[in-house]
């Protein structure tokens, strides 16, 4: 590629982001070696739903993951991160029938065969756009394995696992409360409902205890589910009730005799302290209806209308009846009252429908056997979560964990594998379609309707997609993986179940860490969703800003585990970032037109030299061992600091003076340690920022085919050199001092200023002596005269003081005394104004009972402000007038 050691005046990403990743692809740098001795790296990508596009949680999650395989791919790991994208059953076939209404049909009209054909057509139409957006993103997947839920190899591995199960006695099928979409028509996993706060209200009903006068009162926020009642519960301790335990209360309109019975789950404290139960219809119900042998009476059809069990409200919609119950109930006298009340509802993920729990057939997997071992597995190291405190919760989740519904009621996604003949009633679960009973021979078998939860043939992604069940290479080279990424939400229902997954079929885990990091929120804390408006999508930052402003912002601040807000401001000061390095870069290669490769003697080199030397040899153990432990943010924060700060702003300065004079073996010798640091900076940011640091490192003379495959550096201790960067910070500190010094006194920048520095030390003196050349060039000084003491302090002179010594910058002569007097005291009468503004509004009782705390807050920082402000101007004014 280019070899003109030059590059354009201004950094444009669109001329570089995409040249490169076409260049990488073209050259299958992302495909790991086939030499399966070298020691591998892993990881498999958390497969996209088939149906989305980028959002920023996909941008941090992929952004985390390139730089933790680019890192190792450089360290010379046998680098896989193996990428694909997930069927997402509900979203995708709600996609399909929306599409198939828009033309007046619908999935029944076309038959289950036909509606599955327009699926796919979808899925290759619309399949690959969140990869592309990836690809946008500088992914450096091997996508030459990607994968797909349901492509033939991973569809295999789901079939082999369910037949597995069942033959184990692990898969079963029977009555459990679930989450019900009257919409989608099928059931939920947890994390396909989102819980939201609604305002509602709790009705308060009485309940006549039978063969008497007595009554009590349940509070409920679902009543037309009293339809399905079959108990009421009190707390055994509560003694209001006590005496009521094995009596009966005749259920309200339906007259059905249900018993009343004590449990722990009933909180005393709430509502009334009676409780209705409705095993069909909630959680907790189902549990105390199992803990006491109740009915479980389902009075809801899957429209979320009341069936026959409902009586005379048949037929009408869960809402319709609510509102004609509540009518029948003040007509009989038997509701009490009603009240406000705000509380939790869950809503279908998709289509946003308010679910309904919901006692139905469906297909189960038994957890507690599963769950023993992969706990086991956590509590003795073999997989470590990264923060740890994620360990507990995994833990605490599994110890309570309930079995697993596998069922829904789709087309879309991999069928259960089971069989039922017509003729003697045989179920049949097999690997393989089967063409007659094993009982009767029998050719009339029906498949199961239902198909798998999405989450199945995830739980198996990180050897399905190496090619389990067969015994491959990829399986024996990189399984188990080494690192899983994935956000903090989904530990649960997903993590949890790929743990359990992997011991059970491969005997092993699927991997050896997993690093959890927090969710994207706005500027202001809040999750990002549709209703707020308030998500920002990564494309746009990406073609207005580049992928690698996009990334390094998204990544700096971010901690392990932890929540990340989102703001522009962040954007912005990356964009300068890359400006920066661009115009650095540009400015070392313009220097090194005749540039020539050198053994540099270690003798031969300034302080400065090394310093920089020292100070990278030290960032780089600093990056890897960040990198190690899964610190991103903070490997990227000090990476910004050390190179704006320490390489563009310091040593670059201090570089320009050998640059330019005559002395050839000086500028060669400067010219290399600037080639070789820039080179350095490259390669550790390349995992961060991956197409300015290969267009850069093209340019630089020396470089290797592509920088990603080049190697990472390896820190020589022996260039650590800490006396170095001692002195050198002494004379930087010198620096900042006396610029401030020019800053605070309005010296105009282009006036040469004197100092004295007075350092008793002799060791620190003799250092600043020998290169106060360096205080010169940067503070743009006339004379440095440095001292062991002073018998007479300069007068009308600004002075500062360190650890280790004291400044003196003579005035007289260099300022118009008189005017810098003046305009002191006209900004020390505004800062006057300023504090006895903010501290009259302070000190207004009135104000402060009625002013948000934010805002009482900022009128006490502007005090502060002001009074520092004041303080400081009076201290430069007693300077002045020589007091």
């Amino acid at each position: 590629m280019s070899n003109n050691h030059s590059l354009p005046t201004v950094y444009n990403s669109s001329n570089v982001e995409g040249k490169w990743y076409k260049f990488w692809m073209e050259n299958n740098c992302f495909t790991p070696d086939n030499d399966y001795t070298k020691e591998p790296f892993s990881i498999v990508m958390p497969p996209p739903n088939v149906t989305g596009s980028l959002h920023l949680g996909h941008a941090l999650d992929n952004t985390i993951q390139d730089i933790l395989t680019r890192w190792r791919r450089m360290q010379g790991y046998n680098t896989l991160w193996l990428p694909g994208t997930d069927h997402a059953g509900i979203a995708t076939q709600a996609r399909v029938e929306e599409s198939l209404a828009q033309e007046g049909l619908n999935k029944h009209e076309l038959g289950r065969e036909k509606f599955l054909e327009k699926v796919w057509e979808w899925k290759n139409l619309y399949g690959d756009r969140i990869t592309n957006q990836l690809c946008l993103l500088g992914s450096s997947c091997d996508w030459t394995r990607e994968r797909f839920t349901m492509d033939e190899g991973c569809s295999r591995a789901v079939r082999e696992v369910f037949v597995n199960l069942y033959e184990d006695g692990l898969i079963y099928q029977g009555d459990y409360i679930i989450n019900w979409c009257p919409k989608c028509q099928t059931a939920l996993s947890d994390i396909e409902v989102e819980h939201e706060e609604n305002d509602g209200h709790l009705w308060h009903i009485k309940y006549p205890i039978e063969d008497s006068n007595e009554y009590v009162v349940v509070a409920t926020t679902r009543p037309e589910t009293m339809l399905g009642d079959t108990g009421v519960a009190i707390h055994l301790e509560d003694d209001r009730y006590n005496h009521l335990i094995g009596k009966q209360v005749i259920l309200p309109i339906i007259n059905r005799k249900i018993p009343i019975f004590a449990d722990e789950y009933v909180d005393k404290d709430f509502g009334t302290g009676v409780v209705k139960v409705t095993p069909a219809h909630d959680p907790n119900d189902f549990e105390m209806g199992l803990r006491h042998n109740l009915e479980q009476l389902v009075v809801m059809d899957e429209t979320a209308k009341m069936n026959d069990n409902a009586g005379i409200f048949k037929g009408m919609d869960r809402y319709e009846c609510r509102k004609k119950l509540i009518e029948i109930l003040k007509d009989q006298e038997l509701l009490i009252n009603i009240d406000d009340h705000m509380h939790s509802l869950g809503h279908c993920q998709r289509c946003a429908n308010i679910i309904e729990p919901m006692v139905s057939k469906q297909w189960f997997v038994k957890m507690e056997p599963l769950a023993k071992p992969a706990i086991e597995k956590v509590e003795n190291g073999e997989i470590n979560f990264i923060p740890e405190r994620f360990t507990k919760t995994y833990i605490n989740w599994m110890e309570n964990i309930r079995d697993w519904c596998i069922s829904r009621q789709l087309w879309w996604g991999h069928r259960i594998p089971v069989w039922y003949c017509q003729e003697c009633g045989e179920v049949i679960c097999s690997k393989e379609d089967p063409a007659n009973c094993n009982q009767c021979d029998s050719l009339q078998l029906i498949q199961d309707e239902d198909v798998l939860d999405t989450w199945f043939s995830s739980a198996l992604w990180p050897f399905s997609t190496l090619g389990w069940p067969e015994s491959t290479k990829d399986i024996e080279c990189f399984y188990p993986t080494s690192v899983l990424v994935t956000g903090r939400d989904i530990i649960f229902f997903w993590v949890a179940r790929m743990i359990f997954s992997g011991i059970e079929h491969t005997d092993d885990v699927p991997f050896r860490d997993v690093n959890i990091h927090g969710l994207i929120l706005d500027g202001q804390g809040r999750k990002m969703s549709k209703s707020l408006d308030n998500g920002i999508d990564p494309i746009e930052v990406i073609d207005k800003y580049g992928a690698d402003t996009l990334r390094f912002s998204l990544i700096t601040g971010v901690t392990p585990g932890n929540d990340v807000r989102f703001h522009w401001e962040k954007v912005e000061n990356t964009r300068n970032f890359a400006n920066k390095i661009w115009n650095a870069s540009r400015f070392v290669l313009m220097n090194l037109d005749d540039f020539k490769e050198i053994d540099i003697n270690y003798d031969e080199l300034e302080l400065v030299d090394k310093w920089i030397i020292s100070r990278f040899n030290t960032k780089a153990e600093q990056v890897t061992k960040l990198l190690e432990s899964y610190d991103i943010g903070e490997a990227a924060s000090g990476l910004y600091e050390f190179i704006w700060d320490e390489f563009c702003d310091w040593y670059i300065e201090l570089a320009k003076p050998r640059l330019f004079n005559n002395n050839t073996k000086e500028k060669l010798v400067v010219k290399n340690v600037l080639r070789n640091t820039l080179m350095g900076i490259l390669k550790l940011l390349h995992p961060f920022m991956p197409f300015i640091t290969e267009e850069i490192y093209q340019n630089l003379p020396g470089h290797n085919n592509t920088i990603m495959l080049d190697r990472w550096p390896i820190v020589n201790n022996q260039l650590i050199d800490d006396v170095a960067v001692e002195n050198m910070n002494d004379l930087m500190r010198l620096i900042r001092l006396t610029r401030n010094i020019r800053a605070e006194f309005n010296v105009n920048p282009s006036s040469k200023i004197s100092s004295i520095i007075v350092i008793p030390d002799e060791t620190k003196r003799e250092n600043v002596e020998a290169n106060k050349d360096y205080i010169l060039d940067l503070a743009n000084m006339l004379n440095v005269e440095v001292v062991n003491k002073l018998e007479n302090k300069p007068g009308q002179a600004a002075s500062a003081v360190t650890a280790f010594a004291e400044i003196y910058v003579p005035l007289e002569g260099i300022i118009d005394v008189k005017k810098e007097i003046a305009r002191l005291e006209k900004e020390l009468n505004n800062s006057l104004k300023d504090y006895e503004k903010a501290n009259a509004k302070l000190n207004n009782e009135n104000f402060i009972s009625r002013a948000p705390a934010e805002v009482i807050e900022k009128e006490k920082a502007k005090a502060q402000e002001a009074n520092l402000k004041k303080e400081g101007i009076l201290n430069r004014l007693q300077i002045l007038k020589g007091k």
